[in-house]
């Protein structure tokens, strides 16, 4: 939204990160979202699972980011307890247990995961 520069994704820092070489870093990356692509171009439900982070769930036009409780207590420094830190009641539809079987986060029940 608004006028926001796009930053391209350093392909170099990911491979450092994940330990793979740069070339496995782009390739996976790029392998991903060209599925993801393509599985919201015939009109699929996707869930993108994203490690210690959370799940980003799109459903038609519908986007909505699901995050796991211990992340928001790792970058808040705060405890999620029933959303009771929360002083935005929205934000306890963003909170999500790792427990929770992907397919139920959806309003259809049908979605492709990518893990």
């Amino acid at each position: 939204p608004g006028d926001k520069e796009l930053e391209p994704l350093k392909y170099a820092k990911v491979a450092t990160d994940a330990s793979v070489s740069r070339r496995k870093a782009e390739g996976c990356i790029l392998g991903v979202t060209s599925l993801l692509s393509h599985c919201l171009g015939k009109g699929e439900n996707v869930a993108l699972v994203l490690r210690d982070v959370g799940v980003l769930l799109i459903e038609g036009r519908r986007v909505q980011m699901k995050f796991y409780s211990d992340f928001l207590e790792r970058i808040t420094g705060k405890r999620i307890q029933e959303g009771a830190t929360f002083k935005v009641p929205q934000l306890l539809d963003m909170v999500v247990s790792r427990m929770v079987p992907v397919a139920s986060l959806t309003l259809t029940g049908r979605v492709i995961i990518f893990p």
